[in-house]
């Protein structure tokens, strides 16, 4: 059973979101957490209504936000009728991305999928803010699917790597069971101004290369000192639908995320973007 959770804010950026996560799993029984937190709009009411009690506006607030969540469902089931996907909202008085981990880690979720923006929709940006906190602190494979992004076709896989950390096997075990059911090739992506690998980098490759034995792969190597300049080259070229990413400590994407956005460094991603979380959970 593949458990996938997915935040939401009701927008129409969330619901792509569901929309692209029940095609991309279509042929697995799966089942599909449907979380809103709410403590921000509890607050933000608090402060219009300071002479209302906080347990009455908390009622209140937890009543609005069930009758959207059920609205919500409601538009859901008309394009998802697939009896393999169980749908489980979950309504929480606490902050995004506490209540998120608690839900990874109680419900061993195997992947997050959320849509690059909410509901402010900022059209200048590649990533809300929103999503910028899940790929730093959740520990859980992500998946951000851009606004508007419906091709629903996942045929080329990119998968960046320098090769120096081994991956968690149900991860990649992940990323091989998405790309068998869809026959889909994968890429690896080796960009760096040496030629030759380490040993250790050498090993890595081969446990790779191991973990893909029943997939379609093939393995790139790239002289580029810039890495984003390489990987957006590679993916116009290629015609990638999906991009794969490591968080891990000291990591390119680590880096990425800890400036102030992703856009600053012109990583400007139109395709589904998977990070894969080389943290402990």
């Amino acid at each position: 059973m593949r458990k996938l959770l997915i935040p939401t804010d009701f927008s129409e950026n969330a619901l792509n979101a569901i929309k692209n996560a029940v095609v991309l799993f279509k042929y697995e029984q799966c089942e599909l957490f449907l979380m809103h937190a709410y403590i921000d709009e509890l607050y933000d009411a608090k402060k219009d209504h300071p002479e209302t009690e906080f347990e009455a506006l908390k009622k209140e607030i937890h009543s609005t936000v069930e009758l959207k969540m059920a609205s919500f469902l409601s538009e859901v089931k008309k394009f998802s009728p697939n009896p393999k996907h169980k749908f489980i909202p979950l309504l929480l008085n606490g902050t995004l991305i506490d209540e998120l981990n608690d839900i990874v880690d109680r419900e061993n979720i195997d992947l997050l999928i959320m849509g690059t923006l909410g509901e402010a929709n900022d059209s200048n940006k590649t990533f809300g803010s929103n999503t910028i906190q899940v790929l730093k602190y959740v520990k859980c494979p992500v998946m951000a699917i851009p606004k508007g992004f419906a091709s629903y076709t996942t045929k080329k896989l990119l998968f960046t790597t320098d090769f120096q950390l081994p991956y968690k096997r149900r991860e990649l075990k992940l990323i091989s069971t998405l790309a068998k059911s869809f026959v889909a090739k994968i890429d690896f992506l080796y960009v760096s101004d040496f030629k030759t690998l380490s040993h250790r980098q050498e090993d890595n490759k081969a446990f790779l290369d191991s973990c893909f034995r029943a997939n379609l792969i093939e393995f790139h190597s790239k002289q580029d000192d810039n890495l984003t300049r390489a990987i957006n080259t590679f993916i116009n070229e290629h015609e990638i639908d999906l991009l794969i990413m490591v968080n891990s400590r000291h990591s390119f994407l680590e880096n990425i995320l800890y400036k102030s956005t992703i856009d600053a460094i012109g990583l400007h991603i139109k395709i589904p973007f998977l990070v894969l979380q080389n943290l402990k959970r």
